[in-house]
């Protein structure tokens, strides 16, 4: 993997971890943070769509949106363990 694919991952980590601070209100993790909810969320994503049958594409577009749903379920995974 190359410096290049790696730049990649922490930009799409980056904003798909904002976006899904954005949409589950009252998580905001700072830049690095964003990244890591990002990362994991478009792993736990890529774990669950193909289950399920759902595909967003390719592209840096379709990554992002992979990301975002993927860290918005690990958000509310979150919020639901705290809660317990």
């Amino acid at each position: 993997m190359g410096i290049e694919s790696i730049l990649v991952i922490v930009i799409i980590g980056a904003i798909a971890g904002w976006l899904a601070g954005m949409i589950v209100k009252g998580f905001g993790f700072g830049l690095l943070g964003n990244i890591v909810v990002g990362i994991v969320g478009a792993f736990v994503a890529g774990l669950i769509f193909p289950v399920i049958g759902l595909g967003f594409g390719g592209g840096i577009l379709g990554g992002i949106i992979h990301a975002t749903v993927g860290a918005v379920i690990l958000l509310f995974l979150i919020r639901l363990v705290k809660r317990a």
